[in-house]
């Protein structure tokens, strides 16, 4: 600790007792009027809904921190081992309605604001999005961290605090148009600023090495240049279990303000250079990474959170146990949460030899007994790799380390395999010919004692294709964790009408252990509870047509086919073949092929990486084709289509509960897992979907039977590839053919010539790697299947409340039982709050 921050007092022990603070309405408002009318001096002449909301985070703030820090000294007391979630992303969302629900002051807090004329869900609406991920990865770490609590497992989630969260998504001309969301522009009631816990981050210089007394030789990483890791905690409370634990999120700062003597000459802009390089590190999520400089500073923050996090940990380790650290790797795991921060096993070598004095192989000993890999992508283009040359020039003595580690693991590569060259060549952490690489994902998975994909299919695929050489030589260390979503935020919170009717129905023990929906599938024919079924579903479509109307001018009519595709916008995601079968809708309703035609409304939604041209071309076609279907008077309401800008969670939380039908379509054998496929099963909705990542899971589950399936099989997928022939294709296909003389004649660009060339181009490319023309007559079929299916309304809801019923694996509580059962075995604490 900082000697600022050290206490040199004597306080009374009754400084240090938790004091339970009220959980009634009339406790609520006490604290609301106090932070309302004292700590934020407002007034009747100043109803400001900013200060509303932010006493009512601030009420609610003070019952977290309470357990939180009740939890942390139970933690203490037991001395129990703990498990830290090192992760680039939280997609965290809104954090007050999360709050409530876990609580359990959903009632009473609506009762006090009821009493004060305040509105709880015009104050949730106040809340900016905590847009600190990309998608998936994000999400699914901020749903880990929430089973965790729930779970009341020790564990510690660690990440970065971004300035900017991911941009704010416009739409202008079809275009996606990105804006800086500054979701910190007024501030962040829910987080607490722990300056006393800051770390010194190093960057650059050189290294030395001088002898010792005893002889052996001590490395110095020297004349670098430090930035300040700044530590805000957030609370990640469980489901009303008292327990609540902590993301630490890390802010860049400069280790001196600015340089005076620079600026007493003049140099205003020199003497804050240093200050603004090192708040640059956390100032945005993920720069685009296609020069050089954004290279660079993606590599500082992975170093920066990796670095900031160990010394931490150690810290703390060292505070309580002292220099010792022989039973450190019985007490803590890492989980390294997709490639992005395992430069944390070398950075755990160099802590524990240089600072901690430890020697090579205990210090190996420990970091491979305590390192887990999770690996979240088949792509080997989305691996991290970076610049020998880049690497050594910002971090010289973590790439000397990840040279050692290499060395002496292609020692035990060429002892199993004597002569395989090719094999070590695959295999070294640095890859060699051209510019020298730095395999992060190989650093990784020598560097663990665990490494796991996140779906069944995943894992295998991992095992035969990706990380075979690595499979073969350390079988035991491969394992399966597929992926869930909690409840709590995806069903409890986000579709209360739905929850209340299941509570009413088999009682309210599936909040907690979600298996439980199995009992619903009693109800599944019967004609009372699917007419509550179908009216809670009803209720949640007219709250998206709304949100659809105030965001697109677009009406949706409730009573039509909600189909529904939201995530990333990537290539093998495929929105693209979404958007051709609207195109074959749209040809059909022009030529009269119209007889009991499902009225449908389609919306996509999602962000372009801003560096992804083709993405965001796809965005512009998507826009195009919505203009012109949804202005073509032939139309009408048989078909509607939308992209819905700037999605993000709070706007999952309306899309999910409103679903009919989840695309979940990427090409077989591209998706790791997914978890909007998981979001949209657990409410009822029916996937159209490949046999790829979770789907396989979930159609498993669900029952072929309420699953709408189409296309390759990731082993067809690799057959057909050295013959593949789009356009032969497409000749010998009339209504795919239509869609591409459509496209190739400019009717969705006439005024923007060429607008989609690259777009028909790629698709219609024997070497198109998504196969979008190959699965499109299965996919328009299964598309037809699920029309029809949808008139049939008794049919279609017993599909959807079997869908939901049997949701229960999906949950990440039961993804964290396995993680913790198999890899992490931490004791389940309970604080006892």
């Amino acid at each position: 600790m900082s000697p600022r921050y050290a206490c040199t007092a004597n306080p009374a022990p009754e400084l240090f007792t938790t004091e339970k603070l009220g959980m009634n309405s009339d406790a609520l408002i006490k604290d609301f009027k106090r932070y309302y009318g004292t700590h934020l001096a407002q007034d009747k002449g100043c109803a400001s809904g900013h200060y509303l909301y932010s006493s009512l985070a601030l009420t609610l703030r003070d019952r977290l921190f309470n357990r939180m820090k009740h939890t942390k000294h139970t933690y203490a007391e037991k001395q129990c081992k703990h498990a830290y979630y090192l992760s680039m992303e939280f997609l965290m969302g809104r954090a007050m309605g999360n709050a409530v629900l876990n609580l359990g002051l959903e009632k009473e807090t609506t009762k006090a604001l009821n009493e004060l004329n305040l509105n709880f869900e015009d104050l949730i609406e106040m809340e900016h999005d905590a847009g600190l991920g990309n998608g998936g990865l994000g999400r699914l770490a901020a749903c880990f961290i929430d089973s965790c609590a729930t779970l009341q497992l020790p564990v510690t989630g660690y990440g970065l605090r971004y300035e900017y969260g991911m941009f704010q998504q416009r739409i202008e001309n079809g275009f996606q148009v990105e804006k800086p969301d500054h979701w910190l522009q007024d501030g962040n009631p829910w987080e607490l600023e722990r300056p006393e816990f800051t770390q010194r981050v190093k960057f650059g210089g050189h290294t030395e090495y001088h002898p010792t007394d005893s002889g052996d030789m001590k490395v110095h990483w020297v004349n670098t240049n430090d930035v300040l890791a700044i530590p805000f905690d957030l609370p990640i409370p469980g489901y009303q279990n008292g327990t609540v634990n902590v993301l630490r999120l890390w802010k860049a700062g400069a280790t001196d303000e600015f340089n005076l003597e620079d600026f007493n000459s003049g140099s205003y802009t020199e003497a804050v250079a240093a200050k603004n390089e090192a708040e640059n590190i956390s100032m945005v999520l993920y720069p685009n990474d296609a020069s050089e400089n954004g290279k660079e500073l993606r590599l500082r923050q992975q170093y920066f959170l990796a670095s900031a996090s160990l010394q931490d940990i150690l810290d703390y380790w060292v505070t309580t146990h002292g220099e010792s650290f022989d039973n450190f790797a019985e007490k803590n795991c890492f989980q390294l949460n997709d490639t992005h921060p395992t430069v944390a096993v070398a950075e755990l070598m160099r802590l524990l030899m240089d600072e901690h004095g430890l020697g090579w192989e205990k210090a190996w000993e420990i970091t491979s007994s305590t390192m887990a890999y999770t690996n979240h992508t088949l792509l080997p283009e989305a691996l991290e790799r970076w610049p020998v040359n880049m690497f050594g020039r910002l971090l010289p003595r973590i790439l000397e380390i990840i040279y050692e580690i290499n060395a002496r693991f292609l020692r035990e590569v060429a002892t199993r395999w004597p002569g395989d060259k090719a094999r070590l060549a695959r295999m070294s952490i640095i890859e060699e010919g051209g510019e020298k690489q730095v395999r992060m994902a190989h650093l990784a998975i020598v560097g663990s004692f665990s490494i796991n994909g996140v779906a069944a299919l995943h894992s295998e695929l991992l095992k035969k294709g990706l990380f075979h050489d690595f499979y073969e030589l350390w079988p035991h260390k491969f394992n399966n964790k597929t992926n869930g979503v909690t409840q709590r935020r995806w069903l409890a919170w986000c579709n209360p009408d739905l929850s209340e009717l299941i509570t009413d129905t088999i009682g309210d023990n599936w909040i907690t252990q979600l298996t439980e929906l199995k009992k619903l599938e009693a109800y599944a024919h019967d004609k009372a509870f699917q007419k509550k079924w179908h009216a809670a579903k009803l209720a949640n479509k007219q709250r998206l047509a709304k949100l659809v109307n105030d965001s697109c001018g677009v009406e949706f009519n409730p009573e039509a086919m909600f189909d529904i595709q939201v995530k990333r916008i990537h290539e093998y995601k495929r929105q693209l073949l979404n958007i051709l079968h609207v195109i074959h809708l749209y040809d059909r309703i022009k030529r009269g092929d119209t007889k009991n035609m499902t009225p449908r409304c389609v919306l996509f939604g999602g962000k372009a990486a801003p560096g992804y041209v083709m993405a965001k071309r796809i965005i512009k076609l998507i826009n195009n084709v919505a203009s012109t279907v949804n202005n073509d008077p032939d139309v009408g309401d048989l078909l509607k289509v939308v992209f819905l800008p700037n999605y993000q969670v709070s706007a999952m939380e309306v899309i999910c509960p409103a679903a009919d039908l989840s695309e979940q379509i990427s090409t077989a054998g591209k998706e790791a897992s997914g978890t909007g496929n998981m979001k949209f099963m657990m409410n009822g909705a029916m996937t159209i979907g490949t046999l790829d990542g979770a789907n396989i899971e979930i159609r498993d589950e669900a029952g072929a039977e309420n699953f709408f399936l189409f296309g390759l099989t990731e082993d067809e997928v690799t057959e057909l590839k050295p013959t593949y022939n789009p356009r032969f294709i497409i000749d010998n296909d009339a209504d795919l053919k239509r869609v591409v003389n459509l496209l190739e004649s400019g009717h969705f660009n006439q005024c923007e010539e060429g607008a989609f060339d690259d777009i028909i181009a790629a698709f219609t490319s024997p070497n198109d790697p998504w196969m979008t023309v190959a699965d499109f007559h299965s996919y328009v079929e299964a598309q037809q299947r699920a029309a029809e299916v949808y008139q049939d309304k008794e049919r279609w809801i017993a599909m959807s409340i079997m869908n939901s019923a049997n949701s229960g694996m999906f949950s990440t509580d039961r993804t964290m039982e396995e993680y913790n059962n198999d890899i992490w075995k931490l004791e389940k604490i309970n604080p006892r709050f």
